[in-house]
């Protein structure tokens, strides 16, 4: 009897991301259809940037050929230094800068936006060397960036983005198309 009590509370127990994060999406970024970003908001502040389930990079059994966080020839996001408590030095995004470029073996090419404004904290260097992890654990091991929105834009760093149960519907008025993503 006990176990049967262990396994029920193992299934309903939230995950780490659950329980301490909100997630919030950005849908169609840019007008490009089906490019969805979602963002886990913790309460505090720091927003770790990654892809929402519906992104066509985690569709169709898609594998990544490439990532790459040089934006421009004189701007990477690997080259982003923080110190100290107040995060000096990190490259401040506005909502639509890009933080890296996502190719797939496909020859497929994705912009991944912060959508967010905020400093840039950190980006994903893990996924340089081992790319299945954006594949396998999006929201978890395989995040794009972390970010850190000022602290009086905070609260209203959500604007202009939906709540899971908006991205829901979004999903569903998509899948009732002639065309779903």
């Amino acid at each position: 009897m006990v176990d049967a009590d262990m396994e029920d509370s193992e299934k309903k127990a939230p995950s780490v991301i659950d329980r301490y994060f909100t997630r919030w999406y950005k849908t169609d970024l840019k007008g490009k259809a089906c490019e969805d970003h979602c963002i886990l908001q913790h309460s505090n502040r720091i927003c770790v940037i990654t892809l929402a389930e519906s992104h066509p990079i985690l569709q169709n059994g898609r594998k990544i050929k490439n990532i790459n966080y040089q934006i421009s020839d004189g701007c990477s996001r690997l080259k982003n230094k923080v110190s100290g408590k107040s995060k000096r030095g990190g490259q401040f995004l506005t909502e639509f800068a890009p933080l890296c470029r996502i190719t797939c073996t496909d020859e497929k090419e994705y912009t991944i936006f912060s959508c967010i404004r905020g400093r840039l904290l950190e980006v994903n260097e893990a996924i340089l060397n081992k790319p299945d992890l954006l594949l396998e654990k999006p929201s978890t091991e395989g995040y794009i960036a972390v970010i850190l929105p000022k602290f009086e834009e905070s609260k209203s760093v959500t604007e202009g983005l939906l709540t899971r149960e908006q991205y829901e519907e979004v999903l569903t008025k998509r899948n009732q198309q002639e065309e779903p993503c």
